[in-house]
Parts: C-alpha cells; sequence; structure tokens
C-alpha cells in the first residue's frame, strides 16, 4: 500500500520524492508536483496548467499532460475519470473512492471503509482485480436547490 504523501513540500522534498519514484527533477515537473501536493485537490490538467503558469508562464500543455502521465506511471497520482471529457488527477494514492457533483464539477474523496462491496465477478483467467474505483454521481435535491437561490 502507498504511503500517504504530506500536503507540505519544500522544492528540495518535492525534488527527493520525484528521484525517489525514479523520475528526473526538471522545474517544470518540480513545480507541477507541487501544485500537485500542496493543494492536495482534484484538478484537472488544464487547472494545473494555469496554476503552474500563474507563477513561471513558461510550461506548455504538451508539458503538463506529459509529466501527469509520467506521475501516473510512477504510481504518484491517481486519474479519475467522471466522464470521457473530465479528468481529474488526484494526488491522494491511497484506496478511496469519490463523489462527483454533476452541477458544480466538484470531485470529493469517500474514504474505502464508508463501502463495501460484494459479488465481484470472477476476472478472465491469468488475471487478477487490480483496483477498484467508484465514483458516486450526486446532484442537490430539487427542493435544496431552490431553497439555496432564495
Amino acid at each position: 500500500m502507498p504511503e500517504p504523501i504530506p500536503t507540505h513540500f519544500s522544492r528540495e522534498k518535492i525534488t527527493d520524492l520525484l528521484r525517489a519514484h525514479g523520475i528526473a527533477p526538471t522545474h517544470q515537473r518540480i513545480e507541477i508536483a507541487k501544485v500537485l501536493f500542496s493543494r492536495c485537490e482534484h484538478q484537472s490538467a488544464d487547472q494545473i496548467l494555469a496554476l503552474v503558469n500563474s507563477r513561471y508562464s513558461e510550461t506548455s500543455k504538451a508539458t503538463v499532460y506529459n509529466t501527469l502521465k509520467l506521475f501516473l506511471e510512477k504510481g504518484l497520482i491517481r486519474e479519475v475519470i467522471v466522464d470521457p471529457s473530465k479528468v481529474f488527477y488526484d494526488p491522494n494514492t491511497l484506496p478511496h473512492h469519490h463523489f462527483y457533483n454533476v452541477v458544480t464539477g466538484e470531485l470529493t474523496d469517500i474514504p474505502a471503509d464508508s463501502l463495501r462491496i460484494a459479488g465481484l465477478p470472477t476476472p478472465p483467467e491469468g488475471m487478477q482485480a487490480d483496483s477498484i474505483d467508484v465514483i458516486v454521481r450526486i446532484r442537490p435535491r430539487a427542493g435544496a436547490a431552490i431553497a439555496q437561490a432564495a
């Protein structure tokens, strides 16, 4: 089971984290990691790009996507696909699930022990289950939305 990643990192600790995962710590990778781990939020690639470039305006969209792919391959982050056009990157790699608010687009964690899954199908021969990701899509109740608007 992966260790939880601390939420506050110095540049030196981020560099050490990247090296420990076999990632060369370039300036852009360090800045992308800083945005991911310091905020400890579910963010899209475009949000990450905007935050990185709000400080240094030198990171391309391709660099962000390539770095996120590398971080995924090395197990630093998780990818949460809520629909084909909405992908979030999650710095919490410990087992957990998500609520996705279809109105606001907000993604929030559900602790793994809050959900029980029974009756999983037997995987095809030669395969084993790697993980289970549950996304519970939520929206305000009709009455709640009216009450909030008032």
